[in-house]
């Protein structure tokens, strides 16, 4: 692997003399590479093979996150250097991504140290943080144009799209498993045409269509040693697309007293805390930037994505747990009932996320 690594390497622009490289064991999509210089005790690179199966158009998809990181980049005050800032290093050939001759692509970043990240949050102050450091990351972008950056993964939270394939895959019955879901397909019958409602403001140009990072879990936030949210990274999706949906996934993640396949739905609940602190801290970041329609969509956009993941989970048990992995026969049905379970509770709790939104629009905009 080393070797490989090594020869991988020769093809970037690094600074000093390659000394070692570490597995990073986290991530289900890229493989990636902790990279050591010699006379450092930290890594100094970060190196990633781009799934190209997932990702089909890799090229389009570095041109994205081109864009985004010099944006990002020339966003940083006096232009001084932002040693947090998420930076592509170059080849030597002055491209972003090398392709090696199996047609494998490979990137390399800067590595950020001293920083960590979470993969669950009940501390209200760091959800605090997430939220604000999401929110300025939408903001720092609202003023590159959308229409600038390829769909990456097309129709990635098209709810029309969603449910149009779910209802096929209901009359298709392709694994023989409809009748152990009539109350999950009867759920998504009685929601289909308000979850409707986001769609058909965006085709309208109600709601306007962003640069969104569409992965907003906790764990893609890099946090110092005090707490304080420095960078955004894994930029693979980012898209145009709705700013609802980053901060409605962000609370699907992050505000969810269960696990996303827990099988005892007694346990799924939104977590209010959580939820108020990330909703304070986006709308901190972003509240000037904000349009009527999304301000007054944010609280239900947290149902909406929850729904259309739960959605896709029911849709693939129909298929026969074609696209998600899976452990057990029914892990995707577990899985697509914690989300519904979770959108009832948000249901039960509409009003109150709705004025903590309020809320939180009615301190900051008056900042």
């Amino acid at each position: 692997m080393e070797k490989d690594v090594r020869d991988i390497l020769s093809h970037f622009m690094i600074a000093g003399k390659f000394f070692g490289a570490t597995p990073v064991l986290t991530g289900h999509i890229n493989d990636s590479y902790n990279i050591y210089i010699e006379g450092n005790s930290e890594p100094a690179y970060f190196l990633q093979w781009i799934n190209n199966y997932i990702f089909k158009d890799v090229p389009g998809l570095m041109r994205n996150i081109v864009a985004v990181t010099n944006h990002l980049s020339a966003k940083q005050s006096a232009g001084k250097a932002n040693a947090a800032q998420l930076r592509l290093i170059p080849t030597v050939d002055g491209e972003f991504f090398f392709r090696d001759k199996e047609e494998n692509y490979w990137r390399l970043y800067n590595y950020i140290s001293e920083t960590h990240s979470y993969d669950v949050v009940d501390d209200p102050k760091i959800a605090f943080e997430g939220g604000k450091a999401f929110g300025k990351f939408s903001s720092d972008l609202a003023d590159l144009p959308a229409d600038q950056l390829l769909d990456t993964i097309p129709d990635f939270h098209n709810m029309e799209t969603r449910l149009a394939a779910f209802f096929q895959s209901v009359m298709d019955d392709k694994a023989g498993r409809r009748e152990k879901v009539e109350a999950e397909i009867a759920f998504v019958e009685e929601r289909a045409s308000v979850m409707l409602s986001i769609p058909e403001m965006i085709r309208r140009g109600e709601i306007p269509l962003r640069i969104t990072h569409n992965d907003t879990k906790f764990n893609n936030i890099l946090f110092d040693s005090n707490n304080h949210a420095v960078c955004i990274v894994d930029l693979d999706t980012v898209m145009p697309g709705s700013i609802l949906f980053d901060f409605g996934d962000a609370i699907r993640t992050g505000a969810n007293f269960a696990d996303e396949d827990e099988k005892d739905l007694g346990k799924v609940d939104i977590n209010l805390p959580i939820y108020e602190a990330y909703t304070r801290g986006f709308i901190a970041s972003t509240c000037k930037s904000l349009t009527v329609n999304e301000k007054d969509h944010l609280a239900f956009a947290a149902r909406f994505m929850t729904f259309i993941i739960g959605l896709r989970f029911l849709t693939d048990y129909l298929d026969g747990d074609l696209y998600f992995r899976t452990l057990y026969p029914d892990h995707n049905l577990v899985r697509a009932r914690v989300q519904f379970r979770l959108v009832e509770k948000m249901e039960e709790n509409a009003l109150f996320m709705e004025n903590i939104v309020q809320s939180a629009l009615s301190e900051y905009l008056t900042h």
